[in-house]
């Protein structure tokens, strides 16, 4: 099987292990900071290939050394990226990471993410692949509107779709996301995303609010594990305990885990278990592709034998 995963790709500057976090008018002092690459999209899309997938990329950056950056990490993972383009009209973008072993910040300059759209996508993109996978829907403002019409298109081809939300940064949790979703086959909101989305504190309404019939919604709560409810029943998977570095892109190797072992026709709750490992191993270094698990390493920790 091949996966497509189009959006948005930039690099990560993550700053680790804050003495306090930053306020207004202070300087604080970290322990630590490495570039690596960032993006949601591009983090699963890498999480994928070290399972073991075919990927091809669908994005757009920039002619500049952020961009030299992003595309040869993809190509060193054994990425196909046929799909991104290149243009001296926008910069690359990149995030500012504050994390720590706890929980991270971010701030994002959007540059090229939030011009990318369909117009960007060669028309052969689908060709040949099996699954469409979109992350940052709120933070790609120019590929959002065009995301219903392109996950419809991808199921006339047969494919398959899931689809990572990303933080609202207005907070009105809408821009048509519910519309969106009746062409979703697999939702990845976290614990803020399905507060926003569901409208709810309790996790459980929410995921009933967002069951529209056809969308798997996967709720990731951190150390509280993942939660869906599978026809109605609910179905709740415990973190697994590693000794966290950072826990940057986490949620993404989590997705691209969920998505290499749903696709392989694994029973659901395998599926979420082995989704959970990935999430947990990601984290063993700093940034969002360094440590991310093989097959093997996940099957490690699902049985009980897995070195943090």
């Amino acid at each position: 099987m091949k996966i497509l995963v189009a959006g948005e790709l930039n690099p990560d500057l993550i700053l680790r292990n804050y003495s306090a976090f930053p306020c207004l008018g202070q300087e604080v002092v970290v322990e630590d900071c490495t570039l690596t690459l960032g993006s949601a999209s591009a983090i699963c899309a890498v999480g994928l290939a070290k399972l073991g997938n075919a990927v091809r990329f669908a994005g757009l950056v920039g002619q500049d050394q952020w961009g030299d950056f992003v595309v040869q990490a993809l190509v060193n993972a054994g990425i196909d990226t046929s799909g991104v383009r290149r243009e001296a009209s926008v910069k690359t973008g990149i995030t500012v990471s504050i994390s720590s072993a706890a929980d991270r910040a971010f701030v994002t300059y959007p540059g090229a993410m939030a011009v990318f759209g369909t117009a960007h996508l060669a028309s052969a993109v689908m060709d040949g692949c099996d699954h469409l996978h979109i992350s940052s829907y709120f933070l790609q403002e120019g590929l959002r509107g065009d995301c219903r019409a392109l996950f419809a298109a991808a199921h006339r081809r047969g494919m398959t779709t899931s689809l990572d939300p990303g933080f609202d940064p207005t907070e009105r949790w809408d821009s048509g996301l519910r519309d969106t979703l009746t062409e979703v086959d697999v939702f990845f909101p976290n614990e803020v995303e399905l507060r926003g989305a569901g409208g709810s504190d309790d996790p459980i309404e929410c995921l009933r609010r967002l069951d529209n019939g056809r969308t798997l919604v996967i709720a990731k709560l951190g150390r509280d594990g993942c939660m869906a409810l599978d026809h109605g029943n609910l179905v709740h998977v415990p973190a697994f305990a590693v000794q966290a570095v950072d826990t940057t892109g986490a949620g993404d190797s989590f997705n691209a885990g969920f998505l290499h072992a749903w696709l392989g026709r694994r029973a659901f709750r395998e599926a979420m278990r082995f989704a959970a490992a990935c999430g947990a191993l990601s984290t063993r270094a700093m940034g969002g592709t360094t440590c991310q698990a093989t097959e093997a390493e996940a099957e490690e920790m699902l049985n009980g034998t897995a070195r943090n």
